[in-house]
């Protein structure tokens, strides 16, 4: 099988994989999972039996440090105490609960949103990164947005 070298895929698909984790996790915990994703991608390339849909994989991978990331921040304890009031502009507190709606949603609407929208793939390929049909993928979406929509309009 004649797979192209690892760096060729990493510098056509690393941009939007990194925007990907950076919209699932938050622009801290993102790099880390961006990162993940991409050792993991690298340790399991040699062993690849084909070369379809290489993008899709990638993203698979990524979809899965993501949920591993969540799993891990859930078992993590929460440090207690009053926070201070901090002022901000109200389009910056718009922004932070449409991504704390984002963040709310089940794993596989909240995944499906953003490799929608945000890495702008089409359903068959989040199908792939999903591990579900295209019909389960675009259902998904349709769900998520419809619940951000009812959480983030006024």
């Amino acid at each position: 099988m004649d797979l192209p070298p690892f760096q060729r895929l990493l510098d056509a698909h690393a941009t939007d994989l990194h925007r990907f984790c950076v919209a699932q996790v938050g622009p801290d915990a993102g790099s880390d999972c961006f990162q993940e994703a991409v050792m993991a991608a690298l340790r399991a390339y040699p062993s690849l039996t084909a070369a379809t849909n290489l993008r899709g994989w990638l993203f698979t991978i990524a979809h899965r440090k993501v949920i591993d990331h969540h799993r891990a921040v859930a078992r993590r304890p929460l440090p207690v105490g009053a926070l201070p009031e901090r002022a901000g502009q109200p389009a910056a507190r718009d922004d932070a609960a449409l991504w704390a709606s984002v963040a709310s949603l089940p794993d596989k609407q909240r995944g499906a949103v953003t490799l929608r929208y945000l890495a702008d793939l089409p359903y068959s390929e989040i199908a792939t990164a999903l591990d579900c049909t295209a019909a389960a993928a675009r259902q998904n979406v349709r769900a998520g947005l419809a619940r951000l929509r009812s959480e983030v309009t006024p």
